[in-house]
């Protein structure tokens, strides 16, 4: 093997880089805390919270109530599916990676969703935001070679504890290392979700641009890379897929 195909083998995509996953991961919180603070009281960003309360309705016979948490878990499914089927469809025009298409996306939606006014139906905020939270963790896998999800932080907190124990009895920097970032995954989630939600308390519905502000910097940062020093590599899809 060359020592070209060796450095491209090894080297990481820009939408791999543990950055860009931090900002995204931010953003995930935003779409939490928008849509159970401002939206209705619904989870977007991973679907067990509504699938119990999904269950606990069918439990009781209460049906209209079991829809309610079925419509946002619908939603989710078919994000992640249309993400997998625009992932292929993009790839062959060979303008610019789906991440960066994707990112594109959730700016336009979010400006959008924050023109929506309160006495519009809370399903389109949240259907709007479960197909992106959905679409974003089915595409954004793994940041340098280390799975990592920038919708929810469940994981990311059994990694945490379980590197911080390894850490602790092995002394490896490389175990710190893996809890240190999933530490701040969860740390930037948190964030995203703190500020936005008082921005709800302050500017209502306008508070969702706090993720746009973050998305439009991280489309322009890949697009940047598909179109200059990545433009060779549209072709090569990101560990983990």
């Amino acid at each position: 093997m060359s020592d070209t195909s060796t450095r491209e083998d090894t080297k990481f995509l820009e939408c791999e880089k543990q950055y860009i996953f931090y900002l995204l991961i931010f953003a995930g919180g935003v779409f939490g805390g928008y849509t159970f603070v401002q939206r209705g009281g619904i989870f977007c960003n991973a679907q067990t919270a509504n699938l119990v309360m999904l269950a606990i309705h069918l439990g009781k016979g209460d049906w209209g109530g079991a829809l309610y948490y079925f419509i946002p878990f619908t939603a989710y499914l078919g994000g992640i599916m249309l993400s997998e089927l625009l992932a292929y469809s993009i790839k062959p025009l060979h303008l610019m990676r789906w991440d960066t298409l994707l990112v594109g996306i959730e700016a336009i939606v979010t400006i959008i969703l924050g023109f929506i006014p309160k006495s519009a139906p809370d399903q389109i905020s949240q259907i709007s935001l479960n197909f992106l939270a959905a679409m974003q963790f089915n595409t954004f896998r793994q940041a340098e070679g280390v799975g990592m999800a920038t919708t929810f932080v469940t994981n990311h907190v059994r990694q945490m504890g379980s590197h911080l124990v390894q850490y602790l009895h092995h002394r490896k920097p490389e175990n710190f290392n893996r809890f240190r970032r999933h530490a701040l995954m969860v740390a930037f989630f948190v964030g995203g979700a703190a500020v936005c939600s008082s921005l709800c308390m302050i500017v209502g519905d306008y508070a969702i641009w706090c993720a746009t502000g973050v998305e439009i910097f991280v489309f322009f940062r890949l697009l940047y890379a598909d179109r200059t020093y990545e433009s060779e590599l549209l072709y090569r899809k990101p560990k983990g897929h």
